[in-house]
């Protein structure tokens, strides 16, 4: 009975041990974090770091990522891509081997915390627009988010190559 109750109490020790370590690194984490975050206003917190990326024409699926950071002069650069996925063969996209894409590259500005304004290129390709080739934008666009969504929208929507509408989503957390 003495080895029973020891064994028990073993066992419930060493259960408790991983805890007590996972709980030990996501402290470090938080405050890792936290010293990250200071100096930033609540409003540079949601719009910086990493953040999904979507075209509808690609997928809303299948997300890529834009990054959003602060140089060291201040200024703050947007990078990112979304890539199509390769469909298995038999699906309806399956049969279709195409390499669409949209990318991001310039500098954004706050403007509040659902408004900000992009200013670069921005890079799309889809095979059933534009004859499946590459269209360029370059210029100042505004991304805008409205209540109950996750994303920014960029507002520009209108193709210039096939007047057709183009969703380009960065998502946030709320």
């Amino acid at each position: 009975m003495k080895r029973l109750i020891f064994g028990v109490i073993l066992a419930t020790l060493l259960m408790a041990i991983p805890g007590n370590i996972d709980a030990k690194k996501k402290a470090t984490r938080k405050k890792a974090k936290t010293e990250s975050t200071t100096g930033l206003s609540a409003v540079e917190r949601r719009v910086l770091g990493k953040h999904l990326l979507t075209l509808q024409w690609i997928s809303w699926e299948s997300y890529g990522s834009v990054t959003i950071k602060k140089e060291a002069d201040g200024t703050l650069s947007c990078r990112g891509e979304q890539l199509a996925r390769k469909c298995p063969k038999g699906t309806e996209q399956g049969n279709i081997d195409n390499d669409d894409y949209v990318k991001l590259d310039g500098t954004i500005e706050i403007v509040d915390k659902d408004h900000l304004i992009f200013n670069g290129e921005i890079r799309t390709k889809v095979y059933h627009i534009n004859n499946g080739q590459e269209v360029l934008r370059q210029g100042t666009f505004n991304f805008v988010t409205k209540e109950n969504r996750h994303y920014w929208r960029m507002q520009e929507q209108l193709n210039p190559a096939d007047e057709c509408t183009d969703y380009i989503d960065i998502y946030y957390s709320k």
